[in-house]
């Protein structure tokens, strides 16, 4: 399995963890990752503002969402362009335990398809309403709600093919772009257990959140708590 590691070269904070990711995982080559507060870099990225889909997003994109968001997307036709059935993609805050990533790949190798996405997340909050395979702590499910995070997964052909199309215009972190499975008509599986943390606080950070005001804060958590209402009254369905 071939993995990218998106990773911006100018980040240094983040350098060492980028190496080690390139020696921890299979067949791992780091993707330049698109920088959303260089204007030229993103100059042709059709972009909207939160409408373009039901539920309406409440807030605006941020520069460096766009930035994670269109590095998925050069990743997802990097699977394309090199005709490749699936790849591991991760970001290069993601933290590993060696070990039991291998085991969790190996376990998915046996279930993906080209078709397939399926989340390797960071937190275990996922609920099943289908259960593919379960082994020695690892659970591949097809949850019930979509979890946020895209610090690691795997990405079949055709699941990127499917969301590079529903993605020409965006209007939403990519995240949460995924998690709308009735739009971009991709089911999105997880496994579970794999070991895998996010230590962006060890590395300097993460690069999307910014600090808001406390006045806007009520706003915001409101607003982040009726769209996750509008997600959860959407969920993914067992498959046969």
């Amino acid at each position: 399995m071939r993995s990218f590691i998106i990773h911006m070269s100018s980040s240094t904070a983040r350098r060492a963890n980028a190496r080690q990711l390139l020696a921890d995982l299979p067949q791992a080559e780091l993707v330049e990752a698109v920088n959303g507060r260089d204007p030229a870099q993103i100059a042709d990225v059709s972009l909207t503002n939160g409408d373009l889909f039901r539920p309406h997003y409440p807030f605006a994109l941020r520069a460096a969402e766009i930035g994670v968001f269109q590095s998925h997307r050069r990743c997802w036709q990097r699977i394309i362009d090199e005709n490749l059935d699936f790849a591991l993609i991760v970001e290069d805050d993601l933290g590993t335990d060696p070990e039991r990533l291998s085991d969790a790949l190996d376990l998915a190798a046996t279930h993906v398809d080209s078709d397939m996405y399926i989340r390797l997340p960071v937190k275990q909050r996922e609920t099943a309403v289908q259960t593919l395979a379960s082994r020695d702590g690892l659970n591949l499910i097809l949850p019930r709600v979509i979890g946020l995070q895209c610090t690691c997964q795997i990405v079949g052909r055709g699941a990127a093919a499917r969301l590079l199309r529903a993605s020409e215009t965006i209007d939403r972190p990519v995240d949460t772009f995924l998690q709308m499975h009735w739009i971009t008509g991709q089911p999105i599986h997880a496994l579970k257990g794999t070991g895998n943390r996010e230590i962006a606080h060890e590395i300097g950070g993460s690069t999307i959140q910014t600090k808001t005001r406390a006045s806007g804060k009520l706003a915001r958590e409101l607003g982040r708590a009726w769209y996750r209402a509008q997600v959860a009254l959407r969920p993914q369905r067992p498959r046969t």
